[in-house]
């Protein structure tokens, strides 16, 4: 029996937290996946710890700021699948920072890919794409402000299929880079999966009660993305939510389960 390729895997914000615990995760799976990696600088960001980052060999790494089309164009080349994950993850960030990452940066990847013949891409998008929800209606809004005495039992999950709510810039482009990836599927026939990631950290735990809401663990981000990665094997458009099987939690992961055949191993 013939084995399956060995796929090329290209991480953009690979030196990231999100970006780099990925790279981890397939790296050690070198039968399977050969991880390349870009990134605007080659320092690990705020949110990582400096300590754990794995570095890429020096042939797997290009140095490029997704707002240089040019560079990402560069770091696409010859690859058979694109996880999307770096851009400015700040929900205190303004229009102007992440105009350039966020949604000018998503438009070159994707423009990359088409160029270069790749058709498989998974997009990081966030759970904040719908958190006003968590932010300005019941009965989210109770466990965030942690009043769970008040809320209904059994209450409704917010599902892929409900009106996105974003509360400012930032989950404001994860919506757009989500939209944005759908017309890339069916202009250019792109198998694109968008996972809105919960609350990934570097303690790797729930910090807060809000956060045990929405928190996600290293490893269920790690898996979560490769079994999306697999799903892009067939043509696909879809939304995952991507968080643990957090007590609190208020989105639907049935739909994660049925579409990627994974459920959460942690849980806050």
């Amino acid at each position: 029996m013939s084995q399956s390729p060995v796929l090329k895997v290209h991480i953009t914000g690979v030196y990231g937290l999100i970006g780099n615990l990925v790279y981890r995760h397939l790296h050690a799976q070198p039968d399977r996946y050969d991880v390349y990696g870009s990134g605007r600088r080659t320092l690990s960001s705020a949110r990582a710890d400096a300590e754990s980052i794995a570095r890429l060999p020096d042939d797997h790494f290009v140095l490029a700021d997704l707002a240089d089309a040019d560079a990402v164009a560069r770091a696409v080349e010859g690859m058979d699948v694109v996880l999307h994950i770096g851009a400015v993850p700040n929900p205190d960030a303004s229009f102007q920072q992440v105009l350039d990452s966020n949604i000018r940066g998503t438009h070159h990847v994707l423009e990359a890919c088409v160029a270069a013949g790749v058709k498989r891409l998974v997009y990081a998008s966030s759970i904040m794409a719908t958190w006003g929800y968590f932010t300005y209606a019941e009965p989210y809004r109770a466990i965030r402000e942690d009043r769970l005495e008040t809320m209904p039992d059994p209450f409704p999950y917010i599902t892929h299929r409900d009106p996105v709510w974003p509360t400012e810039p930032y989950s404001a482009s994860k919506v757009w880079g989500e939209a944005y990836c759908r017309t890339y599927a069916d202009r250019y026939g792109m198998s694109i999966l968008c996972l809105r990631i919960g609350g990934v950290n570097k303690e790797d735990r729930a910090v807060s009660p809000a956060s045990q809401a929405v928190w996600c663990s290293q490893r269920d981000v790690a898996n979560i993305t490769e079994r999306a990665l697999l799903a892009t094997a067939r043509p696909i458009y879809d939304i995952c939510y991507a968080v643990s099987d957090n007590r609190r939690r208020w989105v639907d992961m049935e739909h994660t389960r049925a579409l990627l055949d994974y459920w959460p191993q942690d849980g806050a």
